[in-house]
């Protein structure tokens, strides 16, 4: 059969282009709907997804011939590993394609959390001049905690190397991982000594839900919370009550338990989030820049092209 790819999702067309010189017959189709997608994916042997939906049981189970998905992105989760596994069928995905653009999100959300930029930008647009209420705290020697290095925790670890800070770093899966950015450390260490936590794990059955109450719990100094990895990997309240009880002095999200309208607005915890003047918000765009969403595609393209299918 031909090489034919399905695009069902927002990609850069360097991804289309790139695979056409291969000998792919490539169909854009950014608006097809999920039935549109079963009813004819049995003739692709590949396709190419952002966020759109799930690549499941259904999905696999319509496409015989399918033999690579490509996420047009970091994680994996919308996409049933184990099938795809199962059915020896590739995944390629792009965290190099869009680490750059999470690392400094993740700063800019830190540094805007410290100086409090958000509560002194509304404050004076209301008329209130408050300079005492507005302090802020510098970076300079403090202890900032990055869980999970991969792609994303390494990138955030070198946009902070100019701000003299001690970047300590766990992750459960890698060992000996220490470079010039960040110093390998063990868990008990991060809840010991930071000042700042930022998580940058994919989602998992072992990470979901992983941040509650009793996680934070264990901190021994208040930190300023980053979730830029996958929302479900923390539980809003317990974000919550940990800035009601001092455990966290502000926290920085681009990713929530519950996420788009009107799912979110439905969430029982959602108007306490929305008042929280220690909170800052961002809908999910960590890693979707201008420029990151032409990096992935030409990453993807890379990788497909190390298919040689």
């Amino acid at each position: 059969m031909s090489k034919k790819i399905l695009i069902v999702d927002d990609l850069h067309p360097a991804f289309k282009e790139q695979a056409v010189l291969m000998g792919y017959e490539v169909d854009d189709e950014p608006q097809i709907t999920r039935q549109q997608t079963l009813d004819k994916i049995k003739d692709y042997i590949g396709i190419a997804v952002r966020t759109k939906f799930r690549i499941d049981a259904e999905i696999f189970e319509a496409a015989p011939n399918l033999k690579f998905v490509a996420r047009a992105g970091a994680g994996l989760d919308n996409i049933d590993d184990k099938i795809a596994f199962e059915r020896n069928i590739a995944l390629i995905n792009a965290p190099e394609g869009n680490c750059d653009a999470v690392g400094e999100h993740a700063t800019g959300l830190l540094l805007s959390l410290m100086n409090n930029f958000r509560m002194a930008d509304t404050e004076i647009r209301n008329g209130i001049w408050d300079r005492e209420g507005n302090r802020g705290y510098e970076l300079k020697g403090k202890k900032v905690g990055i869980i999970g290095y991969g792609f994303m925790g390494q990138s955030f670890a070198k946009k902070l190397a100019g701000f003299e800070v001690d970047v300590m770093a766990y992750d459960k899966y890698k060992t000996g991982f220490r470079d010039a950015f960040a110093r390998e450390v063990s868990m008990e260490e991060i809840v010991k000594h930071s000042d700042v936590l930022s998580l940058h794990i994919p989602l998992t059955a072992e990470t979901k839900l992983m941040v509650d109450e009793e996680y934070f719990f264990h901190f021994k100094k208040p930190i300023f919370f980053l979730n830029t990895a996958r929302g479900e990997i923390v539980k809003i309240n317990a974000v919550l009550n940990a800035i009601k009880s001092g455990k966290i002095l502000g926290a920085g999200l681009d990713v929530l338990q519950a996420e788009k309208f009107p799912v979110l607005g439905e969430q029982s915890w959602y108007n306490d989030l929305k008042t929280n003047d220690k909170v800052i918000l961002t809908p999910h765009v960590g890693g979707w820049t201008f420029d990151s969403y032409r990096k992935i595609s030409e990453v993807l393209a890379e990788k497909l092209k190390a298919l040689a299918l």
